[in-house]
């Protein structure tokens, strides 16, 4: 595998900018942006090996890889006891628990 397919290449619309905005989070500053999603996709990919050149160039270790990684399905939050507090009241109002509350806020948020 290629180094630089350890790393998750996200390409997204961007309403305010009109146009493709690319990214590599973890990896790279900066992104790519264009009026063509594939163009913007594939300069992402030279993008990936630019920067690897640069950790390799200056003797850095690479980051974590973003791909191929696997989730528990948990992770801590520390929220504030104000917010803790609304986010039990309001789970109290939907008759469910804290957890299951919070997971469909997170959803309408953030999508499935």
């Amino acid at each position: 595998m290629k180094k630089s397919n350890r790393y998750l290449k996200v390409v997204e619309w961007s309403e305010e900018d009109q146009c493709f905005i690319g990214r590599v989070p973890g990896l790279a500053l900066g992104g790519i942006h264009g009026k063509n999603e594939t163009k913007v996709y594939e300069k992402l990919g030279t993008l990936v090996d630019e920067w690897i050149a640069i950790y390799e160039a200056d003797g850095a270790p690479l980051p974590s890889a973003t791909t191929g990684r696997s989730y528990s399905g948990r992770f801590n939050i520390r929220l504030g006891k104000e917010l803790h507090e609304r986010l039990v009241i309001e789970s109290m109002k939907e008759k469910e628990s804290l957890n299951a509350y919070c997971v469909k806020v997170l959803r309408d948020e953030v999508g499935p």
